[in-house]
């Protein structure tokens, strides 16, 4: 495997000093960033300013259960003869070759949560452009004015495409938002919505009504 685009942080929490300096010198020099804790105490005040993509730790060490029940970043035991490392957890016995040692390391890394794709900051609705950041609505580049209620119901709906929203979650959305409107004048908003968004607003593209489960915005 190749080095990350982006250098992983890796915090190393092991008492051994010849072990941490070998260790430390053998991942940066696969292109990670390693931070080095001689004990919990010390990985608890490094955790306290930094952030890391992944713990190394030293499973005799005391306490070392109890810090790697609370770490929000994946651990990798280290394990020497005779311990057990916590339930679930990755680990790799002591003594490793540092080429396998790496591949555990990649191999956590890849399972982490991906990011998601970017969400688009305009939605197309025919000729017309709603941009989410601004809440500003064009057909063609020409403005199309918006009341606040409408705006407020733009980014409702635009941040649920394709996903019906009932009147009642419409009300309760637009009251957290101080517009206070009731059940029957979100179908009348809605109405002046369409005539705004639509080009036959009585065959509605754009703003659909799901029977049964209120409405929803379909996009190009």
């Amino acid at each position: 495997m190749t080095p990350l685009d982006a250098p992983a942080h890796l915090l190393l929490i092991d008492e051994d000093a010849r072990l941490r300096d070998l260790l430390r010198q053998y991942l940066k020099g696969q292109g990670f960033l390693v931070s080095v804790a001689r004990d919990t105490d010390h990985a608890r005040r490094l955790l306290g300013g930094l952030e890391f993509d992944l713990v190394l730790l030293d499973n005799a060490l005391p306490d070392a259960a109890d810090l790697s029940a609370t770490l929000a970043a994946p651990v990798l035991c280290l394990t020497s003869k005779g311990t057990k490392p916590p339930a679930q957890a990755t680990s790799i016995a002591k003594p490793f070759e540092p080429k396998a040692l790496c591949e555990t390391i990649y191999g956590i890394l890849d399972r982490r949560p991906q990011p998601g794709p970017p969400k688009p900051k305009t939605l197309t609705l025919g000729t017309k452009t709603f941009d989410i950041e601004t809440a500003t609505l064009t057909d063609q580049g020409n403005p199309v004015a918006l009341t606040a209620t409408e705006v407020r119901l733009m980014r409702i709906f635009a941040s649920n495409p394709g996903q019906p929203m009932g009147r009642g979650d419409l009300v309760a959305r637009l009251g957290r938002e101080g517009l206070h409107a009731k059940a029957r004048a979100i179908d009348v908003q809605i109405t002046r919505l369409r005539r705004k968004l639509e080009d036959d607003p009585k065959n509605p593209r754009f703003l659909q009504t799901v029977r049964g489960a209120g409405y929803m915005l379909v996009v190009d």
